[in-house]
């Protein structure tokens, strides 16, 4: 396939996010969808109180409709649509629950769980019956290893460490934004160069999704994503890899979003046995901060990171 249609889709998406901001962030603003910062949290934070939040609709809103718009029908459609939306509406309703019903949790652990291995049993349903290989590639290593029945396995724990990863990101203006842009980016190329249209319309829909909606998230943001939001571009970033089988590779395309979620697992781990914390603040975005770095400073190293590792992953795979 050209890259005709994915520009296309990523264009129409980046302009539907872009028109979609003015209009839904009012009513977020007037329904008072506002958001609560932590009181542990940077000092700095505490002004971001009530701005808008679950802006993620505005980014589900445009990837869908360009992704409809763009992508021919079948098994991978499908397959994306039930990751992207499936896990957003799981972050939709705990948004909602958090912001609306006033309760600071949101849903309880054991709602929140059930919730992604619906999503991700279903999922995984679509690849048993489009024929998916279940064999597994190892980057930089000719062969491959076939897993079987614990393949689905496999796949349900990379929706797991993918949604968790991408949402301790979710920190910071326009951090997000910034880094899935990159990390879809690598991922729209991989599926042209393997000719997995639906992949690569998908990822560029994302793209311009993001990137619209970035134009209101940036510092200082008029709106942030929210768990709508996070889930939905997680569940999707682990969908693509999935299905252009560079399940591993995602570890090194995704590499910002596993230091987030593994400064937490240090931190919680160190604390928890030792009593005493490996960094200031976690995820790792707020350390920085705590360490005398502006918001934009660490989201512009971030993003750079973001790009190190997206061209590195794609390095990788052409060497595959």
């Amino acid at each position: 396939m050209d890259y005709t249609s994915t520009l296309w889709t990523l264009g129409v998406s980046f302009v539907l996010a872009a028109l979609l901001g003015p209009l839904l962030i009012p009513v977020l603003r007037r329904m008072k969808f506002g958001q609560t910062v932590r009181d542990e949290g940077p000092e700095s934070h505490k002004k971001k109180t009530g701005t808008p939040t679950m802006g993620g609709v505005i980014i589900l809103l445009a990837l869908t409709l360009a992704f409809l718009k763009f992508a021919d029908r079948g098994y991978p459609f499908w397959a994306l649509l039930v990751a992207c939306l499936g896990f957003g509406l799981v972050g939709f309703l705990d948004d909602y629950i958090k912001i609306v019903m006033k309760r600071s949790l949101g849903l309880t652990a054991r709602q929140k769980l059930f919730g992604q291995l619906l999503v991700a049993i279903v999922f995984c349903y679509l690849l048993h019956w489009m024929g998916h290989s279940t064999a597994i590639g190892f980057p930089g290593v000719n062969g491959t290893l076939d897993l079987g029945w614990f393949y689905y396995v496999f796949v349900i724990i990379i929706f797991f460490a993918s949604t968790n990863a991408v949402n301790f990101t979710d920190g910071l203006d326009g951090l997000l934004s910034g880094t899935s842009a990159l990390a879809f980016g690598a991922y729209m190329l991989i599926a042209v160069d393997s000719a997995q249209s639906q992949s690569a319309i998908f990822s560029a829909a994302m793209i311009g999704a993001v990137l619209g909606f970035l134009v209101y998230n940036a510092h200082p943001a008029k709106v942030f994503m929210g768990d709508t939001g996070s889930l939905g571009i997680g569940g999707g970033l682990a969908a693509v890899a999935i299905l252009t089988k560079t399940e591993l590779l995602l570890i090194l395309i995704g590499a910002v979003f596993v230091l987030e979620m593994l400064s937490v697992i240090i931190q919680v781990t160190s604390f928890k046995t030792r009593g005493k914390r490996v960094f200031k603040m976690s995820p790792i975005h707020h350390h920085f901060e705590l360490s005398g770095w502006s918001e934009w400073r660490v989201v512009t190293v971030f993003w750079a990171a973001g790009l190190v590792a997206a061209v590195c992953g794609l390095i990788l795979y052409k060497g595959l």
